[in-house]
C-alpha cells in the first residue's frame, strides 16, 4: 500500500521494515506470554519523510483481538526498533508505532454494499442503460 507522497526510497525502507517485522513475528523471535505474534499480519509500513518514525500497520488472523495486538506491539515497540537498527542500516533507526489496519474492515462494508440487493438493482440498471 505504498502512497504517493512516499519517495521512492520511503518505500523501499518502508518495505524492508515491513518484511523484517514480519520475519520477526513469525519466526517467534517476539514473544509474550498468551500472545500469538506468528498470527499477526503486517499488512503496511509508512515512514516519515525524515525516517524517525515508521508507522506499522498490523492485522491479527484469527481470534485476537485487533486492538490488543496493537497494544501489546506497541508496549514492546523497543525490542522491534532494535531490531531494525541491527538488521537495516540507517543513519537514524526510526521509532516505530503500531496501528491497526481497517482497511480490511472497511473493504468488507463496500462489498457488503454491493451485496445489497437495492444497489445490485441500481448498478444492473446503470449498465443496461
Amino acid at each position: 500500500m505504498a502512497t504517493k507522497n512516499q519517495t521512492e526510497r520511503q518505500q523501499r525502507v518502508a518495505e524492508e521494515i515491513r518484511h523484517l517485522l514480519s520475519d520477526t513475528l513469525v519466526r517467534g523471535d517476539f514473544f509474550v506470554p498468551n500472545f500469538q505474534s506468528a498470527m499477526v499480519m503486517v499488512t503496511d509500513v509508512r515512514v516519515s519523510p525524515d525516517f524517525s518514525w515508521a508507522t506499522v500497520f498490523v492485522r491479527p488472523i484469527g481470534s485476537q483481538s485487533a486492538d490488543e495486538v496493537a497494544r501489546v506491539l506497541n508496549e514492546h515497540k523497543g525490542f522491534f526498533r532494535k531490531v531494525i537498527g541491527q538488521k537495516i542500516r540507517l543513519r537514524i533507526t526510526p521509532d516505530v508505532r503500531f496501528l491497526v489496519d481497517e482497511s480490511f474492515d472497511e473493504a468488507q462494508k463496500i462489498e457488503a454494499l454491493f451485496q445489497d440487493p437495492k444497489v445490485k438493482a441500481d448498478i444492473e440498471k446503470d449498465d443496461d442503460e
